[in-house]
């Protein structure tokens, strides 16, 4: 299945330059979507182990809150895809993942932080479920979103999504300073994150096309999306590759930082361990910005499926890193690593996508191949980890999930094909509609 852009010999992409993007009040919109967002979102990820840690939780116990938050995801996650490739660029479902952020303050403060008194189980059910509504479901909305968005807009994605890694910062640089005078506070910070992220999509500009099709129609009009066009991409192969490389690669980066702070915390020489991860991880998202700024020009060169391959090799040096150099230096370094990392994967993801497969159904793809993948993998490898840490320690777990990263992407690599020379549909047709919606005008002035 092919992603409507034509293939040339090979020929590096270009795309919009950040100093021309970084003008247009547009491309600010939509990044303070993705600061606020992830302001929210790196509180819950950088401080949620700590607190559970603090509150009681095994590991085995903090393990089973991601595998629901993952489980959750997976169930969510292909009805997400349909009804956001349906609802194109209207926002129903993008405001309900805004309202349940807004709520995390009350819920960690008067349901979770209870129920874990009464019963770790009952918790890690019960959180992982409403946790996932906002981060491993909520987060496949948002980037599903603001993707197909910023083709219509004509702006880079990774230039809109490094306010993301901006926000990331942030909330680590202020979450140490919040955590050390009330760790309940972490969360009542990221509903309020949330209830600005709230007027910012309010607000944020309706694309042209939407616009065009709700005028042409008299109202606004669900894409077609049929069974043919769903059929089409899960037996496409390089489908198939993409889903095996997220489950081995991007599934594992999260398990891979899920309590990584413990492990952190217990072996670095420093008198507030927690402090200082809270800064490392702060500088780390402060990098990944940086970075950022040249992912997409990179990514555009070199393409991405080679993007996705120096991602998962990162990763490999990564977590066999620090099971095997342990100074706190190194597990410095290791963190800082991911600055690098993560930008080549959310980028190369997004391009990847919507080279090689039908942009009408950029959303699907996206939850399916990344969202869905990624959160079966996770599912998968959250309780055999949590349970190899607690049996067998966490450096001798990191040297299997080492392995298993890397044999997850020779595999995954031989089943993928080259997107380079291809680009993606922008402005007009980067929702796949245009043939829709001429079809409505011409009925529009039949009538």
């Amino acid at each position: 299945m092919s992603g409507g852009g034509g293939q040339g010999a090979a020929a590096p992409v270009t795309g919009p330059r950040f100093v021309d993007s970084i003008k247009r009040l547009v491309l600010w919109n939509y990044g303070g979507i993705y600061f606020f967002y992830f302001v929210a979102w790196q509180f819950i990820f950088t401080f949620m182990g700590l607190w559970l840690d603090d509150q009681g939780m095994s590991s085995t116990s903090i393990g089973r809150v991601s595998t629901v938050m993952a489980l959750t995801a997976l169930c969510l996650q292909p009805l997400y895809g349909f009804l956001q490739d349906r609802l194109g660029f209207r926002k129903p479902l993008f405001a309900f993942v805004v309202v349940c952020a807004a709520l995390i303050g009350p819920f960690f403060q008067f349901v979770f932080k209870p129920l874990i008194d009464v019963d770790q189980t009952l918790a890690a059910v019960v959180g992982g479920i409403y946790l996932s509504l906002v981060t491993y479901a909520g987060v496949s909305v948002v980037e599903a979103f603001n993707e197909r968005a910023s083709r219509a807009n004509e702006f880079e994605y990774g230039h809109a999504r490094l306010f993301g890694s901006l926000g990331g910062s942030f909330a680590s640089a202020i979450g140490g300073v919040i955590w050390a005078t009330n760790p309940d506070n972490i969360w009542w910070a990221a509903s309020f994150a949330a209830l600005v992220l709230g007027v910012l999509l309010f607000v944020a500009r309706v694309p042209r096309q939407a616009a065009g099709a709700k005028q042409a129609g008299g109202e606004s009009k669900a894409h077609k999306v049929s069974k043919e066009d769903i059929r089409g991409l899960i037996t496409d192969r390089n489908f198939l590759g993409f889903v095996v490389l997220m489950m081995g690669t991007a599934a594992l980066y999260d398990v891979f930082d899920q309590q990584f702070s413990i492990y952190f915390s217990d072996l670095v020489d420093h008198p507030d361990p927690e402090a200082l991860f809270g800064t490392v991880v702060s500088i780390q998202i402060l990098l990944e910005a940086v970075v950022m700024l040249f992912t997409p020009a990179i990514i555009n060169r070199i393409g991405a499926k080679r993007g996705l391959q120096i991602f998962a090799g990162i990763l490999v040096v990564r977590v066999l890193g620090s099971a095997l150099f342990t100074s706190t230096e190194a597990l410095i370094a290791w963190r800082l690593l991911a600055a690098v990392e993560m930008p080549f994967m959310l980028v190369s993801v997004m391009k990847y996508i919507t080279r090689m497969f039908d942009v009408k159904i950029s959303a699907t793809a996206y939850m399916l191949g990344f969202g869905v993948a990624k959160s079966l993998g996770v599912a998968l490898f959250s309780g055999v980890f949590g349970r190899g840490y607690d049996k067998y320690g966490f450096s001798e777990s990191y040297v299997v999930m080492s392995v298993v990263i890397l044999v997850a992407t020779i595999l995954a690599s031989l089943l993928m094909g080259d997107d380079k020379g291809r680009e993606a549909p922008t402005g007009e047709l980067a929702d796949g509609g245009a043939g829709e919606l001429d079809d409505e005008r011409r009925s529009a002035a039949r009538a």
